[in-house]
């Protein structure tokens, strides 16, 4: 299983990575998680456009779903034809949220060039993964993603407030995408992660290595990490990074 990070950005785009996105590979399988402003330009600096076989939205904020709009787009009206209908995964009300963001009647929408799937609470099977969601602590319906391949596991916290089910989901996990949106300060609760809240998940979970992620432009990153560092997580810790890759054999 291969990783590479598409965009990294918390809440909105940054002047160095577009917002949420994942690209997950296994067995000639890829698999996007999120897919924020931004990440479709990025994306492809590393990956055909369209060879995309499924998409899982963790929740309907935009930094992490708005570009479904840009690919329907790119799906639908490509000059060599309209490309193969792909499933997405997402909250329920998926499909109408992006009919709406779109200004589309709702009958389609967009389930032309997207079969829309809810999120079950799983293990189910996307391609080759094996994939297990819990609900997180967020003002939206957000889930967080257990994805497992040849018994290698990749945890995914999307945005989350302090959450057991989170360290549940990343229990043992070889590579911990962990959102750090805070710094240590006065905080609105129930919403992000701080880098040492993030590092007391990882180190609850028993991961071996957190990435931080979902960082916002207007903090400093190294003070996310250094906050990590300081917390009871023992293991390897960084920030993500659009186009860093980690492969899980």
């Amino acid at each position: 299983m291969r990783v590479t990070v598409i965009g990294c950005s918390g809440s909105f785009p940054g002047p160095d990575s577009p917002a949420s996105c994942y690209l997950v590979e296994a067995d000639g399988f890829s698999m996007l998680l999120d897919l924020g402003n931004g990440a479709i330009g990025s994306l492809q600096r590393y990956h055909d456009l369209f060879d995309v076989d499924a998409i899982c939205l963790s929740h309907l904020h935009p930094d992490h779903c708005l570009d479904l709009c840009v690919y329907w787009i790119a799906r639908t009206y490509c000059p060599d034809g309209r490309q193969p209908r792909i499933p997405v995964y997402g909250p329920d009300s998926t499909a109408d949220r992006m009919a709406a963001a779109y200004g589309l009647d709702p009958n389609p929408g967009m389930r032309e060039t997207f079969d829309f799937q809810p999120l079950w609470r799983g293990p189910f099977d996307i391609g080759p993964f094996q994939v297990t969601t819990a609900l997180m602590n967020h003002p939206v319906e957000a889930y967080g993603l257990r994805i497992e391949h040849n018994g290698r596991v990749l945890a995914y916290s999307g945005d989350t407030g302090e959450s057991d089910a989170l360290v549940h989901l990343a229990k043992n996990a070889d590579v911990f995408l962990c959102e750090a949106a805070f710094l240590e300060r006065r905080n609105p609760p129930n919403m992000h992660l701080t880098g040492r809240e993030a590092g007391e998940h990882a180190a609850r979970a028993d991961v071996d290595t957190l990435v931080l992620t979902h960082l916002l432009p207007w903090n400093d990153s190294g003070r996310s990490l250094a906050e990590a560092k300081e917390s009871s997580f023992s293991g390897h810790v960084e920030l993500a990074k659009p186009g860093a890759v980690y492969d899980l054999d």
